[in-house]
């Protein structure tokens, strides 16, 4: 697996984790309220993550995460979408239905890109070149920070925004 393909996936999976917070907190969480607290304090740590590794002033934040938000709730649509289509190859499938699901998912990562290139220039109406690129390395650097508590400790403990 390539570096930009591990990259992709890890950002992928912080996007899920903290795009399924915020509705399974609304919505008294996942089955149980201890588990949507727990989704509601990964999304809080994200915030506060991003915000302290940003740097971001309190006009910045005010323009900034509006446009994140935004940005989280496409990128968390096209990621269902796309599990979806990788769910749906069975063996039952002929090789040209096969070839079509995989076309789709290309264009469905296409789509990905293209929208990560569009916010790349709506996010620097915000903050500076320097801040975007700060953004996603620390968007990065949370998901590895999450997947490695996670899988040590059985559950995403509170994580040190510093």
């Amino acid at each position: 697996m390539s570096i930009l393909s591990s990259t992709f996936r890890l950002l992928s999976l912080a996007a899920l984790l903290l795009t399924v917070a915020p509705a399974a907190h609304a919505q008294g969480g996942l089955g149980g309220g201890r588990k949507g607290q727990r989704l509601g304090q990964l999304e809080n740590a994200k915030i506060a993550f991003i915000t302290n590794r940003v740097s971001l002033t309190q006009d910045q934040a005010q323009k900034f995460w509006p446009l994140y938000n935004e940005f989280s709730t496409r990128r968390r649509e096209l990621n269902r979408s796309g599990r979806l289509l990788r769910r749906d190859v069975t063996d039952g499938m002929t090789d040209p239905e096969i070839r079509d699901n995989f076309n789709q998912a290309f264009a469905m990562r296409q789509q990905e890109l293209n929208l990560e290139k569009e916010y790349f220039e709506k996010f620097q109406k915000a903050v500076s070149l320097r801040q975007v690129a700060q953004l996603f390395q620390a968007e990065r650097d949370f998901t590895k920070e999450v997947i490695k508590r996670v899988a040590g400790a059985g559950g995403p403990p509170a994580i040190d925004t510093n």
